[in-house]
């Protein structure tokens, strides 16, 4: 007696399992791009509780972070190693106005910039991401129907 359930090909079963692991990423990406503007967000939140303010010098420019260097009011010159928040714009060598927590300096952002400023291009790389996912999701389907 032949089993009432057969097995799928297994063409079909990779095809879905395909699709599964990308909507997994999806899934990921997801919760990534979710939470990047959140801690940007809880970021700001510290920076405003205790603010400081100064004139800080970028000292150099590159991919993933911006140096600045700045001086406090107490004379301790800040580096932050993490570079500044929301640099976008800034070049080696201008004099730029920054935030800062007083409580830990090295947390500092260009003053009047905020997580807001990450909406945009999380946003973007979100939907850029799904609408590929969906893509080769619908050529899977599309592929696995012809066979």
């Amino acid at each position: 007696m032949e089993d009432a359930v057969t097995k799928p090909p297994l063409g079909v079963r990779v095809r879905r399992a395909v699709v599964r692991a990308l909507f997994v990423v999806g899934g990921v990406v997801t919760l990534i791009c979710v939470l990047l503007p959140l801690a940007s967000w809880r970021d700001d939140v510290a920076i405003e509780k205790r603010m400081g303010e100064a004139v800080a010098q970028v000292d150099s420019v590159a991919f993933n972070r911006t140096v600045v260097r700045y001086a406090t009011p107490d004379g301790r010159v800040i580096i932050p190693p993490q570079g500044v928040l929301y640099p976008e714009g800034l070049n080696v060598g201008d004099n730029v106005r920054v935030q800062y927590d007083r409580g830990n300096p090295e947390l500092v952002r260009v003053a009047g910039r905020t997580a807001v400023l990450s909406l945009l291009p999380v946003g973007t790389f979100l939907v850029s991401v799904w609408v590929v996912i969906a893509a080769v999701v619908t050529v899977l389907r599309r592929f696995g129907t012809q066979v």
